[in-house]
């Protein structure tokens, strides 16, 4: 290539060059231009920004002061400020000195902005000057920390700031928020908060928390409506069922501000006095007494049971509340009242208790219909009296009898002849005979004077000096041990030489009774009946020993004078006739003294409780068979007839045989001898209720009305010789038995002996009282 050519192409690469250059700097150009309209614009934008924040801040009369490394400046509200400086009393403007002068302030506000000053900590606080109060809010953005100071002053110094407000509401113990026109929650304290357990009103919400759903019905109710509204809720707070009173108030500017207050102890009150009323009122209701309440007003308010029961007035028209005078006019209509001449003035006097301060002492109403009423009043609390009735009508008649019991007791005391003194639990002396007195030789002053046991005590020592044994009555009257107050009894001897019988009783209700009696005479003649039934029983035994001894020395001469005169009987022809007969005389005598001796000795045996029976099964038909043969001689000789009648199924009876022999035996001689020639003697038996009834009756003469009480007593209807003793031994016998004998006759009509005895005879067991 030549010089030419690359000079050429040299200068078209230098024009390429500058032509590049060129467009690169125009491209460059224009991309500075809109920088610079870009620019131009964030410029009008923040002056326009910082125009209307200068026009916001000192429309709100608050100065905004930037601090950067503890340098402050004003940004903006220089009226403000001066309002400010002016609140705070300072002499220089200049705004480092008004935050050095609210650091000085208080400790706590210096605190407070070196946190904001070195970490970027927000704070609010106000802060008192001598002409006003200042409020300092404190921001932190990027390396500047902002504090915007507002001036109160004149009516407006004493209210809070938004901040503090809400600061004041977020300490309350209770929930409060501010809620929206549907009621949710747009501020919360931080008690709603924990309520609802959530960290933030945000969580809450995410969570779908809420404190009290009603609640928020509440809060959207007062807003649609533009009234406060109020209601009581119970809910769970800080782990326990409370009551609060909740209260939605429209808000000016919108929203609904609530806010609780914690009313359980409220409530739990309440519900304790209400249940304390009825209860109140229950116990009323189950009262004896009437009672009724009357208000301020003289309306009945309140009466149980027994009031409307005592006056018979009906529930109902009670139910309506009369008035005082109604309910006396009522009563007055049915003669309920106690009759007065002038019943306007009685019943303006009744009501004009009304009046008194003091609770009236009580009256005495005595009712037409013969109740007797207490009627008590009493000044209500709450304004109102309290009537009380009392149906004493049984009370006073109890009362009377008592006193006629009391006076009867008393009357009965004095009429014994022993010494009687009642002495109460306490020791003290309720109750004393006239015989005491006497006793002790006490006039009835000196006892008014003594009162209890110690003082009795004194004046009984001169007559008994035995301290011990005024000391162990002592503890049977004052000692609460059941066991110490037992009975006891004895007798002591007094300085008078008298024997003295003591005895002390407890009584039912804690008192007890003591007894004095002299037994001098008694003992005296206690001894002398011991002597003498010595002297009997002595008496008694030498009676027994004679009776037997002669019933012995008897029985040997007898037995030869029966023998040998039934021997000269059968002596045939070597005896006369006259002889023989002389013979039978004395052996008829001979065997009559023989069974007399028996019977002796028979009586003397049941008198001396020696005789007993040999009991068997006894036949009761060969019983009467037999002792119808035994006297078939006797009787042909007196031409009487003597015959046994028995129904078949008599059967037997348990008894001692021989002695019912002997009864039958004594009951038939006797009817023969009082049976006429041709007269008729009959042995029966009849079974009747348990017992066998043996008869003996006769047709004879009778026995006269006023012999017949003493038939069976002893020597009674001696005939012809013997002792009188037969019918008393049969009664005798039979009573062993466990029987009795009855009579009946009638003079001229003859005689019937019956001996009830048992089927089962038990020795002498059987009717004890019998033998008297």
């Amino acid at each position: 290539m030549s010089e030419l050519d690359l000079i050429l192409s040299a200068a078209a690469g230098a024009v390429l060059l500058a032509i590049c250059a060129t467009l690169w700097a125009l491209a460059q150009r224009r991309q500075s231009d809109e920088k610079l309209d870009t620019l131009r614009l964030k410029i009008a934008g923040l002056e326009a920004g910082a125009e209307a924040a200068q026009a916001s801040a000192e429309a709100f009369d608050s100065a905004l002061l930037a601090v950067e490394d503890g340098h402050a400046l004003l940004a903006s509200g220089e009226e403000s400020l001066a309002a400010c400086i002016s609140a705070l009393g300072l002499a220089d403007g200049d705004p480092q000195h008004v935050v050095a002068a609210l650091m000085r302030a208080d400790p706590d506000h210096a605190r407070r902005l070196r946190a904001l000053f070195e970490r970027g900590e927000a704070c609010a606080f106000e802060v008192q000057g001598p002409h006003g109060v200042v409020a300092v809010e404190g921001r932190a953005a990027g390396a500047l920390a902002w504090l915007r100071l507002s001036a109160v002053v004149g009516e407006d110094a004493g209210l809070p700031t938004a901040p503090r407000f809400a600061a004041f509401l977020d300490a309350r113990a209770t929930p409060a928020w501010i809620a929206a026109a549907d009621g949710s929650p747009v501020w919360v304290n931080a008690a709603w908060l924990a309520a609802v357990d959530a960290a933030s009103l945000d969580d809450a919400a995410a969570k779908g928390l809420s404190f009290d759903k009603a609640a928020d019905a509440l809060a959207a109710e007062a807003a649609n409506l533009g009234q406060k509204r109020e209601a009581l809720r119970w809910s769970s707070f800080a782990g326990r069922r409370r009551a609060f009173q909740i209260t939605a108030q429209p808000l000016e500017g919108g929203g609904v501000g609530v806010w609780t207050e914690d009313v359980s102890e409220l409530e739990e009150l309440r519900e304790a006095l209400k249940r304390h009323v009825e209860a109140h009122d229950e116990t009323l209701n189950h009262i004896a007494d009437a009672v009724a309440i009357f208000s301020k007003t003289k309306r009945l308010i309140f009466h149980n049971t027994a009031f409307a029961a005592l006056w018979g007035l009906e529930p109902a028209w009670l139910a309506e509340r009369p008035t005082h005078s109604e309910i006396l006019d009522r009563l007055r209509q049915r003669r309920r009242l106690p009759e007065t001449a002038d019943y306007t003035k009685w019943k303006a006097a009744e009501l004009d208790r009304y009046e008194a301060l003091d609770a009236s002492p009580d009256d005495m109403w005595s009712i037409p219909d013969g109740r007797t009423l207490k009627v008590g009043r009493q000044v209500h609390p709450l304004g109102g009296i309290v009537l009380l009735f009392s149906d004493i009508t049984g009370e006073l008649r109890l009362k009377a009898q008592y006193n006629a019991l009391i006076q009867v007791q008393q009357a009965t005391l004095d009429k014994l002849n022993d010494a009687v003194a009642v002495f109460g639990a306490d020791g003290r002396l309720r109750l004393h005979n006239e015989a005491f007195e006497r006793f002790w030789n006490i006039t009835p002053q000196q006892l008014d004077l003594a009162h209890d046991f110690e003082g009795v005590v004194e004046l009984c020592i001169p007559r008994l000096h035995d301290m011990g044994f005024w000391r162990e009555l002592k503890g049977r009257v004052a000692d609460t041990d059941p066991a110490a107050r037992a009975p006891i009894s004895g007798e002591v001897k007094t300085s008078d030489s008298r024997i003295v019988v003591y005895q002390s009783r407890p009584l039912p209700d804690g008192a007890t009774l003591i007894a004095f009696g002299d037994v001098t005479d008694a003992r005296k003649l206690e001894s002398a009946l011991a002597d003498r039934s010595a002297a009997l029983a002595e008496t008694e035994r030498l009676k027994r020993d004679f009776v037997g001894n002669v019933s012995y020395e008897l029985r040997t001469p007898l037995t030869t004078i029966i023998g040998y005169s039934e021997l000269l009987e059968r002596s045939g022809e070597n005896l006369s006739e006259r002889g023989r007969g002389h013979a039978a005389a004395v052996r008829s005598a001979a065997t009559q003294l023989a069974r007399s001796i028996d019977d002796v000795l028979d009586m003397a045996q049941i008198d001396a409780d020696e005789m007993a029976l040999d009991l068997e099964d006894v036949h009761v038909a060969q019983l009467l068979n037999d002792a119808a043969a035994r006297r078939a001689d006797e009787a042909a000789a007196a031409q009487v007839v003597v015959k046994a009648e028995y129904p078949d199924d008599i059967g037997v009876i348990r008894g001692d045989i021989k002695r019912l022999a002997q009864t039958l035996d004594h009951l038939t001689e006797n009817a023969i001898r009082q049976t006429p020639p041709e007269g008729i003697v009959t042995i029966s038996a009849r079974r009747a209720l348990g017992e066998i009834q043996l008869q003996v009756s006769d047709t004879g003469r009778g026995i006269p009305f006023h012999v017949q009480a003493h038939i069976f007593d002893r020597f009674v209807g001696r005939e012809r010789g013997g002792p009188g003793l037969g019918l008393a031994l049969v009664k005798s016998l039979v009573e062993l038995h466990g029987g009795w004998v009855a009579l009946e006759s009638e003079p001229g009509a003859g005689a019937t002996f019956t001996c009830h005895l048992p089927e089962e005879a038990q020795g002498a067991a059987g009717h004890p009282e019998l033998g008297f």
